[in-house]
């Protein structure tokens, strides 16, 4: 009896455990050096400075419903629209509301791709990544997210 309990717990949770991501995505705030280590760390921003980010992400890849990637105007590099779903909309709300003039950090794939300085309400649940991906990070934002403007196959 023991076995078969044990067995439809393990069943359960691993049917309830989320699926793995082909592609990461992380958008962190600003901290301060006085938060302590358990709650900020140090990096270096792509300003050059050292800047201090809060250790928990508040939106990731699970926030991300579909995206729309294109050509940055560099040429070497992609950008893309992120659309959020309905918890990464009020969440990204909710930080454009109450840390308007600090800055959020986003990375991809464990990587800094920008600073982004909060300068208005953002309502809409859409965050643009101006440039800074490659090809290979479309292909894996592809795997995972739905691609805004593409036509469905019948």
């Amino acid at each position: 009896m023991r076995n078969a309990l044990a067995g439809a717990l393990l069943f359960l949770f691993a049917a309830s455990a989320p699926a793995m991501s082909h592609c990461t995505f992380r958008l962190h705030a600003a901290a301060s050096e006085n938060d302590g280590a358990a709650f900020a760390q140090p990096i270096r921003a792509l300003s050059g400075k050292n800047v201090f980010i809060e250790k928990t992400a508040w939106l990731t890849e699970r926030d991300v419903k579909a995206f729309y990637p294109y050509r940055s105007a560099d040429g070497a590099s992609y950008g893309a629209l992120l659309q959020l779903d309905d918890h990464g909309r009020t969440v990204l709300d909710t930080l454009s509301v109450e840390r308007r003039g600090s800055s959020l950090f986003v990375f991809v794939d464990g990587r800094a791709l920008t600073e982004l300085q909060v300068d208005r309400r953002v309502s809409d649940g859409k965050i643009y990544l101006a440039s800074g991906l490659t090809e290979a990070d479309i292909k894996l934002m592809a795997k995972d997210w739905k691609v805004l403007g593409r036509r469905q196959k019948k």
